[in-house]
């Protein structure tokens, strides 16, 4: 193994390969892609040379500034939510539910699997204002309140969405922070128990220091793909009403496609992608400090 290591053309001949399909699959269309935030126009009119007027135009477009601003909120809510409830879950599997969590593990995940699509359908459903009176609404009825048009606001139709892609999502993000609680010995857990620990104070003081990595990862993980949030709303909501839930990957989308200005859409693909490494390197920055501190 060690002599197959240290030969160059070993090594070439196995990474080529994988190498040269990530780069067709990915670096090249990202390079492409940012070369066309120096052009305004697409491949049916033709480009235009703007050199950086799209990045100027990015700073003062209200559209840009409205979608940017909804995705920072969906971002932290979803996220919130997400590891909050996963967390939550996870500690009902490991300390209460134990060996008979397998069952409600699998029924939590399930909605994971489900297609976006029919997820969407069916919270559309629950929430229907008109033509029929969905179940929410004809429960609120029941007990005496008034009808909500829930997707007639932005702020009533963000709460909806909230609480779809948490609930689609809680399964997973409980799997994932289970497998990092499973791993706290039992022997400290019993060590800490002796001592007087119990409750809340045992999860604060044992458990979530111990727990930290795979938090910190989930976090990391939720709040990537909450900025580039797309399928969910574009099927529940289409960015509307108006353009009051328009995430900037939904945003990017309709510049390039609809509106065939593929120069303006990268610029917002690439200022997305921005965000999400200064979000990324911010929460490693202030783990690491955390950790440093302790």
């Amino acid at each position: 193994m060690n002599r197959v290591l240290g030969d160059k053309r070993a090594i070439l001949l196995l990474l080529g390969p994988a190498l040269l399909v990530y780069s067709v699959v990915m670096l090249m269309p990202m390079l492409w892609s940012l070369g066309y935030t120096l052009f305004s126009g697409s491949v049916v009119t033709g480009f235009t040379w703007v050199g950086l007027d799209n990045f100027q135009k990015l700073f003062t477009d209200p559209a840009a500034r409205e979608a940017l601003l909804f995705t920072l909120k969906y971002a932290v809510v979803i996220t919130i939510g997400q590891v909050t409830v996963g967390y939550g879950l996870a500690l009902l599997y490991v300390f209460f539910l134990r060996k008979a969590s397998a069952t409600i593990r699998t029924l939590v995940f399930f909605p994971v699997v489900l297609p976006t699509v029919a997820v969407s359908l069916l919270f559309q459903k629950f929430f229907e204002f008109a033509p029929q009176t969905g179940p929410v609404n004809a429960l609120l009825e029941a007990v005496g309140l008034h009808a909500v048009d829930w997707f007639g606001t932005a702020g009533t139709a963000f709460w909806v969405i909230a609480l779809m892609d948490i609930w689609r999502s809680m399964g997973f993000y409980a799997v994932l922070l289970y497998a990092g609680l499973v791993d706290v010995p039992d022997e400290l857990l019993e060590s800490a128990r002796l001592d007087g620990a119990a409750g809340w104070r045992l999860v604060r003081s044992i458990v979530l220091p111990l727990s930290l990595p795979v938090l910190v990862s989930s976090i990391i993980f939720s709040i990537n793909g909450t900025l580039k949030v797309f399928d969910s709303i574009y099927a529940l909501t289409g960015g509307g009403p108006g353009s009051g839930t328009t995430p900037l990957t939904l945003l990017m989308y309709r510049t390039s496609f609809f509106y065939g200005d593929y120069g303006y859409g990268s610029t917002i693909a690439l200022a997305l992608t921005i965000l999400c490494l200064i979000v990324t390197l911010f929460i490693f920055r202030a783990n690491r400090r955390d950790l440093t501190q302790d």
